[in-house]
This record gives structure tokens, C-alpha cells and sequence, in this order.
């Protein structure tokens, strides 16, 4: 299997990570949940270590959101956490799928907030900080990548603050 954008990226930075790959069912549209079931199973993990990448559009620009899968993006506290990025950032909506697939290059569920074909403003909810290594897409469905919070806050140039509900 070829590298994804996301995994050449972490190379190039040099950043210690490894990837995990699980089997897809293409039927499902719950990709968070399938990844905590797969991983939490396979590895030991918490599901709380397990992150999604949500793509927002606030004030018009789009931005990257990476939170828990078992919890809820609080929309309001990422444009707040991002309005020093996105100046004028007051309210935040989930962004249309083809403008993230076309800003990414990623598709929905294969999302990963590192290697994007454009870069977005991104902010990681601080949970991730107290854990030793958090997993997040690498990419594509089924193939998720873990490394250390520090290390996916500064790949992304992510701000940190508390996003999840």
C-alpha cells in the first residue's frame, strides 16, 4: 500500500509515529465509530485517545478541528479558539464535503488533519495533551496513524483549546 500524503508528511518531519490499519466496510458512514471499535480492540487504547478530524467552515475559511470520536465538536468554542487565525471569526459551521475533499484531497472518513493539499487552520482539543499518543486518520478509510499529541499539534500548527463536548 503506497503512503498517503499524511504518512509522507510525518517522514519528511521525522516524526515518530506508526500506522494501523483495520478492515473498512464500505457500507459504513460511521467512520469514527468503526475506527474506536477496530483500534480500542486491537491495541488497548481508549476510545478517548481515538480522534476524528472535522472540517468547519467559519466565517468562510475553512479550518480543521481534530476532537475525541465520542464526543460532540463544540462549533462555537473553535471559532473562538481560531479567531486570532481567522480574524473576524465569530460563528463556525460544518463545511460542505466536496469543499473538504477539494481543499484536503482527502475523502470524508479518510480525513487526516496532517498532509493536506491545503492548510487550514487547525485547533486540537486539549484532551489529547494527556495522553502518552493519540491515533487520527492517516488518510484513508481503514488506515489510521498514532504519534504523540505534541507532535500532531506541532505538524499541524494546531492551537490548542478545549473544542469537545
Amino acid at each position: 500500500m503506497a503512503a498517503t500524503p499524511a504518512i509522507a508528511a510525518l517522514e519528511r518531519a521525522g516524526i515518530a509515529h506508526r500506522v494501523h490499519r483495520y478492515a473498512h466496510d464500505p457500507r459504513s458512514d460511521a467512520y469514527g465509530d468503526e475506527a474506536v471499535a477496530e483500534l480500542t480492540a486491537a491495541l488497548s487504547v481508549s476510545v478517548d485517545q481515538v480522534f476524528k478530524t472535522l472540517v468547519v467552515d467559519v466565517g468562510g475559511t475553512l479550518a480543521v478541528a481534530i476532537v475525541p470520536v465520542p464526543h460532540r465538536l463544540s462549533l462555537k468554542a473553535v471559532a473562538a479558539a481560531l479567531v486570532e487565525r481567522i480574524p473576524g471569526a465569530t460563528k463556525a459551521r460544518m463545511a460542505e464535503a466536496k469543499a473538504v475533499t477539494r481543499s484536503t484531497g482527502y475523502v470524508l472518513g479518510g480525513v487526516s488533519p496532517i498532509g493536506q493539499r491545503t492548510v487550514l487552520p487547525t485547533v486540537v482539543d486539549s484532551s489529547a495533551l494527556g495522553w502518552p499518543e493519540v491515533l487520527c486518520s492517516a488518510g484513508r478509510r481503514g488506515l489510521e496513524v498514532a504519534l504523540a499529541p505534541a507532535d500532531l499539534v506541532a505538524i499541524t500548527d494546531a492551537v490548542v483549546a478545549d473544542i469537545a463536548t
